[in-house]
């Protein structure tokens, strides 16, 4: 090796840490210091648009406004609108160092949008980071969520959460692909069968915008007719969403879209596909390569390009209300969106909720259903057994099923399986007239009559005891409360056809589908599995279990669970029959029997609206305990024409073993009071705006820290007594 090579090796050896000793030195020396990540304190700022407002994710009322932060050079690109971010927050106006506001507690956020100057006077703290550069909150979003907050006394922050998908990296590392081109526009189909439905797909694919309240037809087909609107709708090169209660539903909706124009021209957004493929399927719709959405609950605030239509199927099934604050209901989201986005709108189901009726009697929509004769040919005879037969039937004494249900399942079992439909626990009748059926209502305002421990009967609305009840329509002075128990019903099934197989669908485990062949298939409202060419026969079982349930729908939701599990079974032509264990002359059940959900909804609404009862009026439920609840009445300016109800006690949160907690209930060990707060139309934004403001100006004043009292606000609730 010679001396140069020696020399040579050694510099090259000596050379890194001289460099690394020289910029450590430069750096100290710099005048301007390095930006330190997340205070980015001495930092210069971006030189265009410098101030960001944040949308902090706090959900608090009294913080539901933007909040302005500086942006540092160095994030200047990637904090753009939309785009989720990190801020600290909470640091005091004290907490000053270099002119930049420091401190706090980091708290995610997004960024709505980039101005140049701050309407605060104040030092602003810096954006601590950008949390992703996608911008997953657009203007359309942005604006659909603050209607949504505002119509539902709520905070712009709790209700992007459920809007905005949590974030996966892997997800949004994926390229989006191009979107597919538009399908050929579909042919009638099964919409034929319907009045005007060869006349709502044409408009859909030639750029319409129809909006229609549509009784399906029983059988399987609602989903293949739910694919072929949205087929029309990309036809006309734009966007269709489509809500169904669950996951179940989705998939047949799924299926039937992929039959008909092939994969890939959809999303599938259910809680089912897990947190990843939800948000990467929800980036690709937010990207444009995908124009249409099946999905549940969450999927109502999808962001589709250039919508054209909005669906929901079944709009009475509670699952389409939210759980968490604000609780917003899918119906009236897509309503919303109809309006703001000007496209079509189209609320199927096999019955007929009292809201949609209002929206074909408003004019608001049309009514898309098929004449009587498509009806006859389409259903099954329904048939029923009242009391008084019960009480004749030595069959019915003896094992609770009276003898036409035995009979109709051992002709049933000859030909295919047989649907045994079973009230679910917790299922809780109210009170009723013994002899005439007729529900037991408070004269003061309606609402229905409870029984207390101590004997008396007391208004669950208002709360006013009623000392003297006796029936309106047949004088009689005897009321009735029945609960007739349903564990044993496959047990006495399977004794009585032991050769038969009895399957149960229910809580623990929900079937999707069953074969053709005989059986027995005992199920509660709303986990009625499928059979393969349709049950040969059905039972609706302890009738009185549903339509004495202590609330303003038990009718109406009676009527829905029936003909939902009728309209799996065969037609009348094929011999499919019904056998409905409830007093015939009660309104649902008649309404089931003449296969007429749509005049029920009607008689319903018409009654409603003397009344004052929502859906006519808007209706708000405050619930706290009853110091809270009186200080918050106290202290909120309700508009002038609101009647406030109550207080009543809110039912104990403490369920059985194995049981569900009931919705609305307080909270375990708490004794808490609620009241109802009623307008007329009209009045509903009003009334969500003052109770919004007093939940705030609470808040604001301490009053919703750890350890204080809550008040609970839901506008529009499902269960109202």
């Amino acid at each position: 090796m010679s001396s140069e090579n020696q020399k040579s090796e050694g510099a090259g050896g000596a050379e890194p840490p001289e460099q690394l000793a020289l910029i450590r030195e430069a750096v100290r020396k710099a005048d301007v210091p390095r930006a330190k990540p997340r205070t980015w304190r001495g930092a210069p700022l971006a030189k265009h648009l410098p101030v960001a407002r944040v949308l902090v994710d706090k959900g608090v009322l009294h913080l539901d406004r933007y909040f302005d932060y500086a942006v540092p050079e160095e994030l200047d690109e990637q904090a753009q609108p939309g785009v989720r971010v990190r801020v600290r927050f909470g640091a005091g106006a004290r907490n000053v160092r270099g002119g930049r506001r420091e401190g706090g507690g980091l708290i995610d956020g997004f960024l709505v949008e980039r101005v140049a100057e701050s309407d605060y006077s104040g030092p602003l703290a810096a954006l601590a980071q950008v949390v992703s550069p996608e911008p997953v909150l657009d203007g359309e979003l942005l604006g659909l969520a603050r209607a949504v907050a505002d119509r539902y006394a709520g905070s712009l922050a709790d209700v992007l959460q459920l809007a905005v998908p949590p974030r996966h990296a892997r997800a949004e590392a994926r390229e989006a692909g191009e979107a597919p081109a538009p399908p050929a526009a579909p042919e009638t189909g099964s919409w034929g069968r319907y009045g005007h439905g060869a006349e709502f797909l044409g408009a859909l694919a030639s750029g319409g915008a129809p909006r229609a309240v549509w009784t399906a037809l029983p059988g399987p087909e609602w989903a293949e007719e739910i694919a072929r609107a949205v087929q029309a709708t990309l036809a006309s090169g734009r966007g269709a969403l489509v809500v169904v209660p669950a996951g179940r539903p989705a998939a047949r909706v799924d299926a039937a879209l992929t039959q008909l124009i092939g994969a890939g021209q959809h999303a599938l957004l259910t809680a089912d596909v897990g947190q990843e493929r939800r948000y990467r399927e929800w980036l690709s719709v937010r990207r444009g390569a995908v124009r249409a959405v099946v999905g549940t609950r969450a999927a109502m605030f999808a962001p589709v390009r250039n919508l054209g239509l909005v669906v929901i199927w079944d709009d009475g099934d509670a699952s389409h209300s939210d759980d968490n604050a604000p609780f917003p209901h899918v119906r009236e989201v897509l309503e919303l969106r109809a309006s703001r986005d000007k496209c079509g709108f189209l609320l199927g189901s096999w019955s007929c909720t009292v809201e949609a009726a209002q929206l074909v009697e408003s004019g608001w929509a049309a009514p898309l259903v098929a004449d009587r004769e498509q009806v006859r040919g389409a259903a099954p005879l329904v048939r029923t057994v009242g009391d008084e037969d019960l009480a004749r039937d030595e069959a019915a004494r003896a094992a609770r099923l009276p003898t036409l249900a035995w009979n109709v399942v051992r002709e049933g079992l000859k030909h295919g399986p047989v649907l045994v439909q079973v009230p679910r626990r917790g299922y809780v009748p109210r009170l009723a007239c013994e002899r005439c059926r007729e529900p037991a209502r408070c004269r003061h305002c309606a609402g229905p009559l409870e029984a207390r421990d101590g004997g008396g009967l007391w208004c669950g609305w208002c709360g006013v005891e009623e000392g003297a009840w006796h029936c309106g329509e047949c004088g009689g002075f005897r009321l009735r409360a029945q609960v007739v128990g349903a564990r044993r019903t496959a047990e006495e099934l399977g004794r009585a056809f032991p050769a038969v197989p009895v399957r149960t669908s229910g809580r623990e485990q929900v079937l999707d589908t069953v074969p053709g062949s005989p059986a027995l298939v005992v199920s509660t409202p709303g986990a009625e599995p499928v059979a393969e060419g349709g049950y040969a026969a059905a039972l609706l079982l302890d009738g009185w279990a549903m339509l004495g349930r202590p609330d303003l729908r038990a009718g109406e939701d009676a009527l829905r669970r029936w003909i939902g599990a009728s309209s799996l079974v065969r037609p009348q032509g094929e011999g499919g029959t019904v056998v409905v264990v409830a007093e015939p002359t009660l309104r649902p059940v008649q309404a089931l029997v003449r296969w007429d959900p749509v005049g029920h909804a009607v008689r319903e609404l018409s009654e409603r609206a003397e009344l004052g009862f929502p859906p006519v009026s808007r209706m708000a439920s405050v619930a706290g305990t009853a110091e809270a609840l009186s200080g918050f009445l106290a202290a909120a300016e309700l508009p002038g024409d609101a009647v406030v109800l109550g207080p009543v006690p809110v039912p104990d949160a403490g369920p059985g073993p194995g049981a569900a907690r009931r919705g609305g209930a307080a909270p375990v060990g708490e004794r808490w009071e609620r009241v109802l707060v009623r307008v007329p139309p009209g009045s509903g934004a009003a009334l969500a705006a003052s109770l919004k403001v007093a939940q705030a100006a609470r808040m604001a004043r301490g009053a919703g820290a750890a350890g204080a009292e809550p008040v609970r606000i839901r506008v529009d609730p499902l269960d109202i007594g």
